[in-house]
């Protein structure tokens, strides 16, 4: 993949919000929800605070295959990245997604039961702009950037 290419990609990541995530149902069907983008550690690993209660968790919980997408609607610019989901209740990762206000909705901080993190790693990737799709595995654009 260009450098052109991953920066424009990484763009998009940076400024989108609000991601579409998507898990799959107890009877095969795809469910999405909107949530938002809170920590990504590279264009592979992004992260996501959720109840642990919450329908998508516990579907992860069953089946961790997962999708997530980034649009900029005013571009027409997307990127489906396709990989599986980890729910995450240790402190660490608890810690290092806290953000102050989360109060409200987990009285006990990091230590709230309810609490838990979404943890996404992608294996491929889609990116549309132009007119243009561009299918990449994630091996692929970790070895360029050795």
């Amino acid at each position: 993949m260009k450098k052109e290419l991953k920066k424009e990609i990484m763009n998009l990541v940076e400024s989108t919000k609000n991601v579409f995530v998507s898990s799959v149902d107890e009877n095969g069907f795809p469910n999405t929800k909107a949530m938002m983008s809170l920590q990504h550690d590279d264009l592979f690993t992004h992260y996501f605070s959720t109840n642990f209660s919450a329908k998508r968790t516990q579907q992860f919980l069953k089946n961790p295959k997962s999708c997530i997408y980034f649009c900029n609607e005013a571009e027409f610019r997307g990127l489906m990245l396709i990989g599986t989901m980890e729910v995450c209740t240790d402190m660490e990762h608890k810690a290092m997604l806290w953000h102050e206000g989360f109060e409200i909705y987990y009285p006990d901080g990091i230590n709230t039961e309810d609490y838990c993190v979404l943890k996404f790693t992608s294996e491929k990737g889609n990116y549309y702009h132009g007119l243009k799709n561009i299918t990449f595995f994630v091996e692929d654009v970790k070895d360029e950037d050795d």
